[in-house]
């Protein structure tokens, strides 16, 4: 592998790193949010989630994704024997990309009073969805068991 492909996929996992904190952290937001009476506190809240979620989560997995398909592109996959590991990491990618939109939609209701879940929704939000898809998709990358 030359070394512009080891900086793609360097950088790849540090944005990698950097949108899974934010799918982290965001529902942990949501559980101190949907506690939140004070109007300050809301504020304060609603200010967080949105520069979490369109500062740092949604440009990291931008570029996560992006960075992804120039490797997949850039190493030609379809002649590797057995790359079916590939696939079903990409299906994992595109969960996770429906997880992400999902809690801007959580947060776009939050802005906007619609809020219809209470503080232990967010508390499983917070860990059940993302941990199975993480830990799925570094297993598929380390093992590659197609």
């Amino acid at each position: 592998m030359t070394p512009a492909y080891l900086w793609i996929k360097t950088f790849h996992i540090v944005f990698v790193v950097s949108w899974y904190a934010g799918l982290f952290y965001l529902p942990r937001l949501f559980v101190y949010h949907s506690l939140a009476s004070d109007p300050v506190g809301i504020e304060r809240l609603q200010t967080q989630e949105r520069k979490l979620y369109w500062g740092i989560m949604t440009p990291a997995a931008v570029i996560a994704v992006a960075l992804g398909l120039v490797m997949w592109l850039g190493y030609p996959m379809w002649k590797v024997p057995g790359n079916g590991w590939l696939h079903a990491k990409a299906s994992l990618v595109l969960i996770l990309l429906a997880v992400h939109v999902y809690l801007g939609k959580l947060m776009i209701d939050f802005r906007h009073g619609r809020n219809r879940h209470g503080h232990v929704f967010y508390r499983w939000l917070n860990e059940i969805p993302a941990l199975p898809i993480l830990i799925g998709a570094v297993a598929l990358v380390i093992f590659k068991p197609f």
